[in-house]
């Protein structure tokens, strides 16, 4: 009987085996497109002068590297046309300045120029309220068993202002991001929440809160939506084709892909207790 048995499954697993077939899926392949990560960000406390640019474009499917683009011309202009020239790392796709001037409530025009077309985007520099305190609660979540984080800052009054949170667990790979406005705290102390239920005692997390505009909201929290919150934050290669504010002024049906923004920034790094 155990042989029958055995018998019984051996022909099984050769039928299974046989009946496999390959099938190739033809998956229509687009033409890639530009992808500018220009997030100007000012650490409060640091002079903010060294920011990069980065260049890469979309990539099939099944691509493991995200390809660079070199060569391009990148400089970003005040509203005074102080110009700010971007000079890339060689082979990198990363372009760099070192001399830029961060000015609170200033108009900067993004310029690139790459493959015979011209890239333009202007944002207004935004301001962050600081950061004033961090509080813990060992009876956070849904369950009330789990470690919430509350990081608190005071809106300013009689403005509409928009924010970007970063929290950066030492037990995650990814980022967590989402945005926020005042809309029903103008005027008033509020917070951005962590959102780890496996946070424990020792745990490191870096808190980072970014100013951004309106135009900035609505683009990031239609690109986090898309994601997924446990995404690798709204800088890297858009997961679909969400246009940004950076406009292609030669060609305009081949828009590229990313945002041009200015942000003041505030962090903190926090140990779980």
């Amino acid at each position: 009987m155990k042989k029958l048995h055995l018998l019984i499954v051996l022909f099984m697993a050769l039928f299974f085996t046989n009946c496999e077939e390959v099938i190739d899926i033809d998956l229509d392949a687009a033409p890639p497109k530009l992808v500018i990560e220009a997030a100007i960000n000012w650490e409060k406390g640091t002079t903010g002068t060294q920011q990069t640019i980065k260049l890469t474009t979309t990539a099939d499917y099944f691509e493991n590297k995200v390809p660079t683009v070199s060569g391009a011309t990148v400089f970003v202009r005040n509203s005074s046309n102080q110009q700010f020239n971007f000079t890339e790392i060689p082979e990198t796709g990363q372009y760099v300045c070192n001399n830029f001037i961060p000015v609170i409530g200033q108009t900067y025009t993004l310029t690139v120029i790459s493959n015979g077309n011209t890239y333009n985007a202007s944002e207004t520099f935004k301001a962050v309220a600081p950061i004033t305190r961090i509080e813990q609660n060992n009876e956070g979540g849904f369950t009330g068993q789990d470690i919430e984080i509350k990081t608190f800052y005071n809106d300013p009054a009689n403005e509409n202002n928009y924010y970007l949170y970063k929290y950066l667990y030492s037990n995650k790979v990814k980022s967590n991001y989402y945005a926020d406005e005042d809309k029903f705290f103008e005027g008033n102390e509020f917070f951005s929440i962590s959102d780890d239920e496996d946070l424990k005692p020792g745990d490191v997390i870096e808190i980072t809160h970014i100013g951004i505009s309106k135009q900035y909201y609505n683009y990031i929290s239609i690109l986090v939506s898309i994601a997924g919150n446990s995404s690798g934050g709204p800088f890297q290669s858009p997961p679909a084709t969400v246009r940004g504010n950076i406009i292609n002024t030669t060609d305009s049906a081949n828009y590229p892909l990313g945002y041009f923004s200015l942000s003041e920034t505030d962090s903190r790094k926090y140990i779980i207790e």
